[in-house]
């Protein structure tokens, strides 16, 4: 009944040797019949076992702003002057982003051979309970590179409609909201690959060495094999070794054009060695759709967050939209710049007087790296007088409401918990050239973990999966 998911375990080598999973510290893999080493081990994806909660009002809003975030992000990734500005500090102390943007500028420099860009976002936000109670919906982040679940929780409305069918809930489980991401991401991979123009060329999935969250890619491969689009699945150093350009900058891989590039790799340091930095660069050279570009990859910064939220940069961004800048701003929690000087000093030693109050975020994206209370402040303290503390951002902590469910994981004790949930909200976008073609809000997603966890999601072992019922 659930979505499946897949784990790490022994993989068929004939050595008598036991070894650790990853992501298990302590446990050592099961012996099989074959002696191996490790095993590759398929288990349901964790889920609640009702769904949670959600204001209908502010879920509601979730969605109309989204086509207002596709817009603005688009706009972030065609603005060089903006990027160079913001990121200037940044790429000063953070040798992730700094070598993002040197593609970026490189690529600039050559001159783009791309000339339809696809974007799949993901705007996630919480229900911040004000002083008097009132819920108010606040973005944590947006997430412009390999945004996951869009997969899995397609499938996960009609889990919890069962389970309160099981309930004699009926009723209930006919209020619960179709919900289909991956058809919708999939709808726009595909108008990516009908402008690109080639009808022989197909869409490439770049992903991970080891694939732990494979079936959530799988639901939006398929919906592409359905539409007779051809996939294949490559990593970076498939590229590396195997893809080139010809005269045209078109990309070719084991003799296939590509004309999709759907990034579920690259967002982290530890993704990239100077082979995989090679072939990134590649990439972006290249004539294929790239999802996203690297200036996309960049506007999705925690730096660019934290500008945002000045005033008037959200009106130059988005010139002529009042109306979306407005509902745009009505998300934005508290964020600060810890930029060198005055301003910069006076936010670091006000986080450090009350670290409770804020949220540490650096430049990464991934899950499980903000920072919180204690170890903020030791941070900040640490850091206050470099310049490393400009690699981060400051952000107000936002407060939902607790409620109450079960969590459901392979492998772990059936308990109630102290919940709080998360909502993300899909976006996919065209563009060819200076017109949009599509921009729509593709579906949604509900996280839900143990109110003890600060930070973290579905694939670091923290949040599961749940679905929203409207209040």
């Amino acid at each position: 009944m659930s979505a499946p998911w897949s784990g790490q375990g022994c993989e068929g080598t004939l050595k008598g040797e036991r070894k650790r999973e990853p992501g298990r510290r302590g446990q050592t893999c099961h012996q099989c019949p074959l002696s191996c080493v490790k095993i590759k081990v398929v288990n349901y994806a964790p889920f609640t076992l009702l769904p949670s909660a959600v204001p209908s009002a502010l879920f509601e809003q979730a969605y109309a702003v989204q086509q207002d975030f596709n817009l603005l992000v688009d706009a972030i990734s065609q603005n060089k002057e903006f990027l160079e500005r913001t990121l200037a500090s940044t790429i000063k102390v953070d040798d992730f982003t700094a070598q993002l943007f040197r593609i970026y500028t490189q690529v600039l420099e050559e001159g783009l051979a791309q000339s339809v860009f696809l974007g799949i976002n993901r705007s996630d936000y919480m229900f911040d309970c004000g002083v008097d109670g009132t819920p108010a919906l606040k973005q944590i982040e947006i997430n412009t590179i390999a945004a996951s679940f869009g997969g899995l929780t397609s499938r996960t409305a009609a889990v919890h409609g069962r389970v309160l069918k099981v309930l004699g809930k009926s009723k209930e489980a006919s209020r619960l909201l179709p919900n289909n991401p991956s058809k919708g991401l999939a709808l726009g991979i595909a108008k990516a690959w009908e402008l690109y123009g080639s009808q022989s060329a197909v869409v490439m999935f770049l992903v991970e060495e080891d694939q732990r969250n494979i079936f959530d890619q799988r639901c939006i491969e398929n919906e592409l094999w359905d539409r007779n689009i051809r996939v294949i699945r490559k990593r970076f150093r498939d590229v590396f070794e195997k893809g080139s350009l010809d005269d045209a900058r078109r990309l070719y891989m084991d003799g296939q054009e590509v004309a999709v590039v759907y990034y579920r790799e690259g967002y982290m340091p530890k993704n990239y060695d100077q082979q995989n930095w090679e072939a990134r660069l590649l990439l972006e050279r290249s004539r294929a759709v790239k999802c996203p570009d690297i200036a996309t990859q960049l506007a999705g910064t925690k730096k660019v967050q934290q500008e945002l939220s000045r005033p008037g940069t959200l009106e130059r961004l988005l010139s002529g939209h009042a109306e979306a800048v407005t509902r745009i701003r009505a998300t934005f929690a508290g964020l600060y710049s810890l930029d060198m000087g005055k301003e910069g000093d006076k936010i670091a030693a006000m986080a450090i007087a009350d670290p409770d109050r804020f949220v540490l975020k650096p430049q990464r994206e991934g899950g499980g790296n903000n920072l919180y209370g204690e170890e903020l402040r030791q941070i900040l303290e640490k850091i206050k007088d470099s310049p490393e503390r400009t690699s981060y951002i400051l952000m107000d902590k936002i407060k939902p409401q607790p409620a109450m469910n079960y969590l459901l994981r392979a492998h772990s004790p059936l308990q109630v918990s102290e919940c709080i949930s998360e909502l993300g909200i899909f976006g996919v976008y065209v563009r060819q050239g200076k017109e949009m073609v599509m921009n729509t809000a593709a579906g949604h997603l509900l996280r839900t973990k143990a109110i003890e966890h600060a930070d973290g999601g579905v694939a670091a072992g923290v949040a599961v999966l749940d679905t929203p019922y409207l209040v």
